[in-house]
């Protein structure tokens, strides 16, 4: 099913069965692994367009975007506006209903720090509701709509923007470098958001069109959480620690597979090999299937728990089927996933 037209959603959900399986809706695929033998009920692909743009007083916007809406499309509108908010997350492939599912950020900026509010159907109500961020469970990559898979749908996202010719501070030194300004500066913001496209490109963080990393779902693992002890280990072994905004230490999951011996250009399966410019990007090629493709990411989550004792965390999404009374199994099988293992660590010299 296409949904391309906002108005055409009621029709939409009343043309989809109640059981067995919840729906799929998929926005630009760019995080998502299907199964081989594809999803068993209906797949929904977000398709709807459109930005709004209303003055809210003292130098502030709203500005609205319909789901399916392309996150960097939504990025340049609001460049182009004179707006800053969201200008470091200009690049980041997906559409702007699916950014809050994962809470997308990039150097130093999230969705979830400008949402004021998104419009969602439940699907077990069978209603629209409104969402407020304190109500979404945002966190580090995470949100009640990626922990709660299948039980809404973001058809709308609202957002406060501030009017101004310059970014927001910088404070990911990354970006600083890239930009030769000190942390804290405020770059203008066309030239800070393609400060960030430019770097996305160099380090193989953009979705090319075309070539041997074209067929790809991006980072295939979150920077993972680590201990204390793991964070010591972590530094003296020459890797990076830094804190999120919940003050948790996590390490770079590119680091961890590098140490471990894995490099851009390696082959891990037939047909799936890490980018070539970056070891935590997964392309695919002639040969893969779903089914490698997962037995890959399972090798190398494993190899790096037994080195290191760090546990790796999936970041793409599966179509898997779920019906709504799977919702709670689902819930505490992701929070022992998210358990850390031993604070042991045997690094390799």
């Amino acid at each position: 099913m296409n949904s391309s037209d906002p108005a055409a959603w009621p029709d939409l959900v009343h043309a989809v069965p109640r059981d067995p399986v919840v729906p799929f809706v998929l926005g630009g695929g760019s995080n998502t692994l299907a199964d081989d033998a594809g999803y068993p009920g209906p797949v929904i692909r977000m398709a709807t367009r459109g930005i709004t743009a209303r003055p809210l007083g003292d130098d502030t916007v709203e500005v609205a975007a319909q789901a399916g809406e392309p996150l960097s499309a939504l990025v340049t509108f609001t460049v182009s506006e004179g707006l800053s908010g969201i200008e470091y997350l200009a690049g980041i492939p997906g559409t702007a209903g699916a950014a809050p599912v994962q809470n997308t950020g990039a150097y130093g900026q999230q969705i979830s720090d400008a949402l004021t509010r998104l419009t969602v159907y439940d699907w077990s109500r069978r209603q629209l509701v409104t969402f407020h961020p304190e109500t979404c469970g945002f966190g580090y990559r995470t949100s009640i709509f990626k922990t709660h898979p299948g039980r809404w749908t973001i058809l709308e996202i609202a957002l406060r923007l501030t009017r101004s010719t310059y970014a927001a501070p910088i404070t990911y030194q990354h970006l600083a470098h890239a930009l030769n300004v000190p942390l804290g500066a405020r770059p203008p913001l066309a030239e800070a958001a393609q400060g960030v496209l430019t770097d996305r490109c160099q380090r193989g963080l953009a979705l090319p069109e075309d070539g041997p990393d074209a067929r790809q779902v991006g980072s295939v693992f979150l920077n993972p959480p680590i201990t204390t002890a793991q964070a010591n280990a972590v530094r003296a072994a020459g890797g990076m620690v830094y804190h999120d905004d919940h003050g948790i230490p996590r390490t770079s999951a590119g680091w961890l597979l590098q140490l471990l011996g894995y490099h851009p250009d390696r082959q891990l399966a037939p047909g799936i090999s890490c980018s070539t410019r970056r070891t935590l990007t997964l392309t695919a090629h002639d040969g893969a299937t779903a089914v490698s493709f997962n037995t890959v990411m399972r090798k190398l989550t494993r190899d790096v728990f037994e080195t290191t004792g760090i546990r790796l965390h999936p970041e793409p999404v599966r179509l898997v089927a779920r019906s709504m009374s799977d919702e709670v199994r689902v819930t505490m099988n992701q929070a022992t996933a998210c358990r850390k293992g031993p604070d042991g660590l045997h690094f390799p010299h």
